[in-house]
């Protein structure tokens, strides 16, 4: 079994770039250690699930990619420990509660702070993409993201932000799988909430109740029918019900 990761050294830093994924999975392709950070002023093609933008104005968001290298079973909810990193990183650079909207999107009072993006060659590497908003004035969001967007505020600046990120992936991606289930539970921002989702195979599309997480960390859906289903991050596409 591997060591543990220490993040943050070495740290590339671009002032503009397309994607600091794309840096990062260079590097990471290049032979790049564990623990490798990228990160930007500015990226013109930042990017989240499904293919979303991820828009930020220069120098008022953490744009962040650090290398993961190998994997191994200690990975297996790698997509739920990042999340939980990146909420324990915000609450120490500002007094603020942070929630997880599964799979991967921190929330503040309900409203988009951070989100991950998670690529990965197994058992090679992994590269963990997160953006945070530190301090982007609610005009500057695109007009469909000013609701829910919002920003830590506070003074966060990307610097403090980094090193609180640094410092907390490390001991969430080495926690036991308990660990991190009962700390999603808690951080919960879905749960016994009205959901519905489109997708594929047997989670094809419906709705219901969000009733938690199992050990695997896909979300658990009560219909209306009392079906219990569970839905992978891959498989779907969710959404609030209104």
């Amino acid at each position: 079994m591997s060591e543990p990761t220490s993040f943050g050294r070495p740290h590339r830093h671009w002032r503009r770039t397309d994607s600091t994924n794309e840096r990062a999975r260079e590097l990471a392709a290049a032979g790049a250690p564990s623990g490798t950070v990228a990160t930007a002023d500015e990226q013109e093609a930042g990017r989240g699930r499904h293919g979303r933008r991820w828009s930020a104005p220069a120098h008022e968001a953490l744009l962040y990619s650090a290398i993961l290298r190998p994997l191994d079973r200690r990975h297996g909810l790698l997509p739920l420990a990042v999340p939980l990193a990146v909420c324990e990183a915000i609450e120490s650079l500002a007094p603020l509660d942070c929630r997880v909207k599964w799979p991967n999107d921190v929330w503040i009072e309900e409203r988009k702070v951070a989100g991950v993006l998670i690529e990965a060659r197994p058992p090679e590497w992994a590269v963990i993409g997160v953006g945070i908003n530190l301090s982007i004035p609610e005009k500057a969001f695109p007009p469909d993201l000013r609701w829910p967007a919002t920003s830590v505020g506070h003074g966060a600046t990307p610097p403090a932000a980094r090193q609180a990120l640094d410092a907390a992936l490390a001991p969430w991606l080495e926690a036991e799988p308990e660990r991190i289930v009962a700390e999603f539970e808690r951080r919960d921002a879905l749960r016994n909430r009205d959901i519905r989702w489109t997708g594929a195979g047997e989670a094809a599309d419906g709705a219901g109740v969000a009733a938690g997480i199992d050990g695997r960390g896909n979300l658990l859906v009560e219909t209306a029918e009392g079906v219990r289903v569970a839905l992978g991050a891959g498989e779907v596409r969710l959404a609030l019900e209104a």
